[in-house]
Parts: C-alpha cells; structure tokens; sequence
C-alpha cells in the first residue's frame, strides 16, 4: 500500500473515534470540535449535525437530520455512544471528499 493511499484509509484507524456533543438550539455553534459532530436539537427535535471535513481542508459540514429536508441524513447512535451517518457524505464542491461515517469512524469511498 502506498504512503498517499495509508495516510488516507490507515490513519483513522490509529485515531480515537468521533463522538457527539448534543446542543441545545436549531443552529451549530460557530466553531466545532476538530474530530467530534455536534447535533443541534431543539425542544427535543433534531435539526442538523454538523462537523469539520475529515480530509483536513477544515470545512465545516453541516448536515440536515430533521424529516422534512432535502437532502437529509439519518443519525444512528449505537449502544457505546458511537454516531452513524447515512447515506454517504458526498461533497460536490470544495474538497470533493466522499466517506461514510460508521460507528465514529470515517470510511472513504
């Protein structure tokens, strides 16, 4: 495996995985957490979660979970604590990174 191809599949298996933080309110914070999302709920509603671009072009990514958005994500949270994203976070502009987030980790496409 090459250096390039590692360092974009491997490392994130060397690193902690990404938890949530949940916040009160329909709107992300202006700075995140550098590996963690943070989920927006208010009045026991989720509006979006959001979270910087795991490429490290920093970008942060915001990410609608309520039912009546399009486009829309499912959150999963499973029994340890670790958030699941569904469908796949494709990004059609900036750093055009394409990964699914599964049990707090990142898997690139």
């Amino acid at each position: 495996m090459s250096w390039a191809l590692w360092w974009k599949n491997g490392r994130e298996k060397l690193m902690p995985r990404r938890r949530l933080h949940v916040i009160a309110g329909d709107t992300l914070p202006k700075r995140l957490p550098r590996r963690d999302l943070v989920l927006a709920r208010d009045d026991g509603e989720d509006w979006c979660v959001g979270l910087r671009c795991p490429c490290g072009c920093g970008d942060v990514l915001e990410l609608l979970v309520v039912a009546e958005a399009k486009p829309r994500w499912d959150l999963v949270i499973d029994k340890k604590g670790k958030p699941s994203l569904f469908p796949s976070i494709w990004r059609k502009t900036g750093c055009h990174s394409h990964f699914w987030l599964s049990k707090g980790r990142v898997r690139w496409c």
